[in-house]
């Protein structure tokens, strides 16, 4: 059954868990101050089974293409398990499991698990993505909305060391170039090949870092109110371009771990 808020704590350290909208992470908060904008769409989403944009919403499996909804016309963007109410399979006082059952307009039965587990200074969340049929790409990124001032300070820096930039063209999706990166603002994806890491700093007051042992991270500062930084396991349209297969011998994983401190 899909039930109401879960909310986990360590230390100093809250964690809001929404799994009847989308198995969000509805918010963060260190020593009373809320780090994630507030409201149904943001917090921090999964996006699963495919991260940012696919292009006309179309993708091939093989010799079969695939229409999904174009929700970001012209395109289908962040995938289908954010829309969805999420089941909760297990819960401790700082540590969470969620399940959701992979349903039409996806073409193929699966099972996305998502653990959260928080300790004081850190907050991680790991998903997988298996299935017990037929196999199809995939993809697993989360999607947070860190809050661009905390309590009326300073506004955030970001601080990152990138590759390479994903080029990116006018239909904002990834060229298939990969130039230098570029400075912001962004809505862009870079490359990581030794891991996401990706700091983020509110001078005087806390630094959080971003962490993933994937090679992508989308990064969006183009709004007022907040920042996002994305780590995934591909580049957005990576269904059509770097296809990540589910299979049943092998599921799909990934985790990603914010670990903060006060300044």
């Amino acid at each position: 059954m899909s039930q109401e808020d879960i909310t986990l704590t360590a230390g100093d350290a809250e964690v809001t868990l929404q799994p009847a909208n989308g198995g969000r992470v509805g918010g963060l908060r260190v020593a009373g101050v809320q780090l994630l904008r507030q409201g149904d769409r943001f917090g921090c989403f999964p996006m699963v089974p495919w991260c940012g944009r696919i292009r006309d919403g179309r993708f091939r499996d093989g010799a079969d293409v695939h229409q999904m909804p174009l929700n970001s016309p012209p395109h289908a963007i962040h995938g289908t398990a954010r829309d969805g109410a999420w089941n909760i399979a297990r819960t401790t006082t700082d540590e969470a499991v969620l399940t959701y059952d992979l349903v039409a307009p996806w073409p193929y039965p699966g099972r996305i698990t998502q653990i959260a587990a928080l300790t004081p200074d850190a907050l991680t969340l790991t998903m997988s993505v298996e299935t017990y049929d037929s196999s199809f790409p995939a993809q697993i990124g989360w999607h947070p909305w860190f809050h661009r001032t905390l309590d009326g300070g300073e506004p955030v820096r970001l601080d990152f060391a990138a590759a390479w930039q994903e080029e990116r063209g006018d239909d904002h999706l990834p060229t298939g170039n990969r130039v230098e990166p570029r400075p912001g603002p962004w809505d862009d994806c870079f490359g990581m090949p030794d891991g996401v890491d990706v700091t983020l700093t509110w001078p005087g007051q806390l630094e959080l870092k971003v962490a993933s042992r994937e090679e992508w991270v989308v990064v969006y500062d183009e709004q007022e109110a907040a920042v996002c930084v994305e780590p995934q396991t591909g580049p957005p349209n990576g269904l059509n371009t770097v296809p990540r297969l589910v299979t049943p011998l092998e599921p799909l994983e990934a985790s990603t771990t914010w670990s903060w401190r006060r300044l």
